[in-house]
């Protein structure tokens, strides 16, 4: 077995070194906690972490001393330190939404996920930066200002799940969980060279997660290796009780064979439809080096023997987000909800959160969630624009099988990782900024970024879109695409 290495460790590196005693999961928690001292609280201050357990070394010694009288791992995430995004509820752990208003809030029970999650023996090392209430596409939090991109510290890490992502990113964690809703997972993950997964809404309880747009709404995986990611859906994905929406799970034979399906994965067994006019203008210079980029990844794949369908569009396609886009009818009523259920929050509405500008200014879509109605179905579009993401999702399965192809290829999101000035400047608002990730949030469709390479210093991302509860098949391409291509590489910080 080679020798053990910190940084870039994936589960299955640890639990060789573990089963070596080659590492202790003491000294893997040590080597996390001294990381975030050094460089998310000193140094470049990244920011992306928001609260660390108290207990992370104390439950890492616990599961070295099960270890040690057994002589067998716990759980298929035995040891594994975890960074999970603040939208999650830990008993016992601070979780602020990313709100200053809930800073002092400690959940009495888990999100169902956090309850999977130690069941599997993962440790709830620390949770992570986002943006309020997931209202957003930037880190621009009132608990923790910004979060900074471990390739630039001047640029964005991308949000909503930014500490999730630039944790990940800079090693502050094994593996990570975000949330997306609108692309909250996919685009920090384009911006930090990582793999994020968006399944199927309802695959994954939501239990315990504030919401924004519940049907929308999806926890997942972000990590530096899909063979990690594979492995969390393995833990996550399952039916919940206390979540009507995991009826999906009906509808799924995969789950619990993530892992195994990346077996004998190839590339060229899949054929890839590439999505034109999800690119940016080429007269638009924001968006040249992401488009040269993502088209080298095209021509390269095509190179190994990919099947590649060019040239596929989806007609109007601006009108089609646009006439499914429900976060400001939504938004308002799905939060005044989770905060009505639970007794000890500090706040009990969007409205005092609003009203007493319990927010990050920078987060602009506030103001348009705060004009949106208190119950959606008093905008006279609402039930059209549900029925329309009906219409997206069948067309968009429509182009696919018309043209014979497994997935559909684009850019993760049309531009670079903005500068924290430029958005100060306001260059772009949360609805106005060119993420392609809608596509798949609006369409309710699987989806995963995956990382293509680098403009000059900074990552570029690929989305691929995939049929319904085609994760399996995402998971598989990607993991056959990251062992020929390897693109990741680490950020020097």
């Amino acid at each position: 077995m080679s020798a053990f290495t910190y940084k870039e460790a994936t589960i299955t590196s640890f639990h060789d070194a573990l089963k070596a005693n080659a590492i202790t999961g003491g000294q893997l928690m040590a080597w996390y906690l001294d990381r975030i001292e050094a460089y998310n609280n000193q140094g470049p201050r990244i920011q992306a972490i928001v609260t660390v357990n108290p207990r992370a070394m104390e439950e890492a010694k616990e599961l070295d001393a099960y270890f040690d009288e057994t002589g067998e791992l716990k759980g298929p995430l035995h040891g594994v330190p975890v960074l999970v995004k603040d939208q999650a509820e830990t008993a016992g752990i601070v979780t602020t939404f990313g709100s200053k208003a809930f800073e002092a809030y400690v959940p009495d029970q888990d999100a169902t996920i956090i309850k999977q999650l130690r069941e599997a023996g993962a440790i709830i090392l620390a949770k992570t930066s986002m943006c309020d209430f997931a209202a957003g596409w930037f880190s621009f939090s009132s608990m923790t200002d910004h979060t900074k991109n471990p390739y630039d510290l001047e640029r964005e890490s991308g949000g909503s799940s930014a500490g999730t992502s630039a944790g990940i990113a800079a090693n502050f964690g094994l593996i990570g969980i975000g949330e997306d809703t609108g692309g909250s997972i996919r685009l920090p993950s384009s911006f930090n060279n990582l793999f994020g997964l968006r399944p199927t809404t309802g695959l994954i309880s939501r239990n315990g997660f504030s919401p924004l747009v519940h049907f929308q709404d999806t926890p997942g995986p972000i990590t530096r290796s899909v063979k990690d990611a594979a492995k969390l859906m393995d833990v996550l994905v399952g039916f919940d009780e206390k979540d009507t929406f995991t009826a999906a799970t009906a509808y799924t034979l995969d789950a619990g064979g993530y892992e195994a399906a990346l077996e004998g994965a190839h590339m060229q067994q899949y054929r890839i439809g590439v999505l034109s006019n999800a690119f940016g203008p080429d007269s638009d210079p924001d968006c040249v080096p992401v488009n040269d980029q993502v088209r080298a990844t095209v021509a390269w794949l095509k190179e190994s023997g990919v099947e590649v369908v060019e040239d596929l569009s989806i007609p109007d396609i601006g009108q089609w987000i646009a006439d499914t886009s429900l976060y400001i009818t939504q938004s308002k009523k799905d939060i005044n909800q989770f905060l009505s259920k639970r007794p000890k929050v500090p706040v009990k509405s969007f409205k005092e959160i609003y009203d007493g500008q319990l927010f990050h200014p920078m987060n602009d879509l506030f103001h348009d969630i705060n004009g949106g109605p208190d119950d959606p179905e008093n905008d006279e579009s609402y039930y059209q624009k549900r029925v329309r993401q009906e219409e997206f999702r069948r067309m968009i399965v429509h182009i696919m099988l018309e043209h014979n192809v497994d997935f559909l290829l684009y850019p993760t999101v049309r531009v670079l990782p903005p500068k924290r000035e430029e958005l100060y400047a306001q260059k772009w608002t949360c609805l106005t900024f060119p993420t392609n990730t809608v596509i798949a949030s609006q369409s309710g469709l699987p989806s995963m970024s995956v990382p293509a390479g680098f403009a000059a210093h900074l990552p570029v991302g690929f989305e691929l879109v995939g049929k319904p509860f085609a994760e399996a098949q995402l998971l598989r391409f990607a993991h056959a695409y990251e062992q020929q291509a390897s693109p990741r590489r680490e950020p020097s910080l």
